[in-house]
């Protein structure tokens, strides 16, 4: 897929070189390395050991494996590190805050965390320059003192390296390539987010929004469904029934409402109402990223989104409401039409309800989610 982003011409620097630094990538490694170097330009900094830009591309990494279950690549180095990570530590949340995982890799005494921290070092600080370089084969077969010395001698570089120290190798920023970037940090910011959602989607055909995965899961603000649950909540005890959630049978309140992705966020990156419930916050907090029991959940779930339904046809400030959720939180015509049709029995509407969700709900489960019960 041709990348849709051009990048700004310069006088100084070979920028066709630059434009190649992710061609025929078949690992990760490149993109991550980069988008550290990229970051660290940013912050102005001039210079970085091995050891701080690889602490930064597993806690980088860290989020993609734990929280959004995404493969890196076969036996990918950064994958088994994060992974390696996460079972040594296992009180640490997928969505643990960037800060904690960097010094969790940094101060880990772990060996086999050590190891791969190093194998991160062998190829990818030197290849990464390939398109500015005329090695041939061979080349690369020398040790990384003699790679980093031949390397040194090219002009125009992204970066330059020091005294060969392992993990504590330093390279040194190019001045002319810093303000570069620093001029140009939208587009290239584009480019490379580009580039790595391509690879990722190679690597995870059937996982939908890519895209939305490359951050840290950011909290999830749901206002309009949240006023439409609290609405029907009001509905139902003015007609003297009590509205309950679906995991424990607890009775719902306006002031004590959470929503809950049925299939998690982290694997649809959407908010569609269809896979959208009510719960308490406190039970939504222990569901986390995790896949509810579908024979021991799924009956309760249509039951309840079937008295949305219901009332949506039979009440017209619900239906009101109804349509200022769909806005936003119903992006398929095909699903409007075949689920919110009215005059739809509660069996004919579970059945179309899991004729939907039950395949997300599968491909979540081969991806790695795994199921939950609450206790």
């Amino acid at each position: 897929m041709e990348s849709p982003y051009s990048l700004p011409e310069s006088e100084k620097l070979h920028i066709e070189y630059f434009g190649c630094l992710f061609d025929n990538t078949s690992e990760c490694y490149k993109m991550f390395w980069f988008q550290s170097i990229f970051r660290k330009i940013l912050e102005g900094k001039t210079s970085a050991t091995f050891e701080e830009i690889i602490d930064d591309m597993i806690a980088d990494a860290w989020y993609m494996v734990t929280e959004y279950h995404l493969n890196l690549g076969p036996r990918d180095t950064l994958e088994l590190a994060v992974n390696r990570l996460s079972e040594k530590n296992p009180s640490i949340k997928p969505s643990e805050n960037k800060e904690t995982i960097i010094e969790l890799v940094k101060n880990t005494e772990d060996s086999e965390i050590r190891k791969y921290k190093s194998q991160l070092t062998y190829n990818v600080p030197y290849r990464l320059q390939a398109p500015f370089l005329d090695f041939k084969s061979d080349d690369w077969k020398a040790g990384t003192k003699d790679l980093a010395t031949r390397i040194n001698r090219y002009h125009n570089l992204l970066y330059r390296f020091g005294t060969s120290e392992g993990l504590m190798t330093e390279i040194m920023f190019d001045e002319a390539w810093c303000e570069y970037i620093k001029t140009n940090q939208t587009v290239i910011r584009g480019w490379l987010d580009f580039n790595l959602v391509a690879y990722l989607q190679r690597r995870n055909p059937n996982v939908p929004g890519v895209i939305d995965k490359l951050e840290p899961p950011q909290e999830r603000k749901l206002t309009d469904i949240i006023d439409y649950w609290r609405f029907i909540i009001n509905v139902e005890e003015s007609e003297g029934f009590q509205l309950h959630e679906i995991y424990h049978d607890s009775v719902l309140t306006t002031k004590d409402i959470s929503i809950d992705h049925f299939v998690p966020w982290s694997y649809v990156a959407n908010d569609e109402i269809w896979n959208l419930h009510p719960t308490t916050k406190s039970i939504n907090s222990k569901k986390s990223n995790y896949l509810p029991n579908w024979d021991k959940y799924f009956e309760s779930l249509s039951h309840i989104e079937y008295l949305s339904y219901s009332l949506m046809w039979k009440n017209e400030a619900v239906h009101k409401k109804f349509d200022k959720c769909i806005d936003k939180h119903l992006n398929s015509p095909t699903i409007k039409g075949r689920l919110y049709v009215q005059g739809l029995s509660e069996s004919d509407f579970k059945g179309r309800l899991s004729e939907i969700l039950l395949p997300v709900y599968q491909s979540a489960k081969s991806a790695g989610f795994r199921e939950w019960e609450y206790s």
